[in-house]
């Protein structure tokens, strides 16, 4: 089989781990995206991942709420730490081989992040999960991924989210939201899409990182995609 992409960058969201729950992580959507993640790596496809910490704590809406930005950004950070401990727990507890690193220096939890190491793990088979964000408050985990996958040199940002792709609206609130199926960044930046950050767009943009925004919670989606299917929304230049 002739693999569409090499390495991979999937950004997985912290809400998405929710469910159906209120808050935390709910166990049935951790296995079923660790699941997904196996089947996808053993088409030989190198991944790396990136999970937001929105279901524990969000900085932003922590400082609308009287925490210092800074200290609220930084306990951000530590629950995506929480939720990459979970989700590489779920994958070794199904045979996968996954390893944790981290943004700022959390022996032994995971080895600090370095670019070549990530590398040299992902060649030798390891799914590489990265936690923490950047390491620097102000900066979303969407730009951490962003980020991510230009330094691994990944061919695509999957961006794993509850809806099919990129809709003219957002379809859980309006109707008649219309899905499309690719986009430029020009296009998204004319047409004020929300797909991620300001920041986190433009560095996709200005080094040429393709982003396909797709379903994570339909299982065989992954599968789908590292298989050649055109699922979801793709942007590129």
């Amino acid at each position: 089989m002739v693999r569409p992409y090499g390495r991979i960058l999937l950004k997985l969201s912290g809400e998405s781990l929710m469910g159906s729950d209120q808050y935390g992580i709910n166990t049935v959507v951790l296995n079923t995206y660790a699941s997904q993640i196996i089947e996808a790596q053993c088409t030989g496809v190198q991944i790396g991942i990136v999970i937001g910490g929105g279901n524990i704590f969000r900085g932003l809406s922590g400082a609308g709420k009287g925490f210092d930005r800074v200290k609220g950004d930084q306990m951000g950070m530590l629950a995506t730490v929480i939720n990459s401990l979970a989700l590489q727990s779920a994958i070794e507890s199904k045979g996968g081989k996954v390893k944790l690193m981290t943004s700022v220096n959390m022996a032994p939890i995971g080895e600090i992040y370095s670019r070549d190491k990530a590398l040299q793990l992902m060649t030798e088979g390891y799914v590489v999960i990265i936690a923490g964000g950047t390491g620097n408050p102000f900066f979303t985990t969407d730009t951490a991924s962003a980020l991510r996958g230009v330094e691994i040199g990944a061919d695509v940002l999957l961006k794993g989210t509850r809806v099919d792709g990129i809709y003219t609206a957002d379809p859980e609130k309006n109707p008649d939201a219309v899905k499309l199926d690719r986009l430029t960044f020009d296009e998204v930046y004319r047409q004020n899409l929300k797909i991620m950050d300001l920041t986190a767009f433009t560095l996709c943009k200005e080094n040429n990182l393709p982003i396909r925004v797709f379903d994570m919670d339909t299982p065989g989606n992954l599968m789908k995609i590292v298989s050649g299917e055109d699922i979801g929304t793709l942007v590129t230049r």
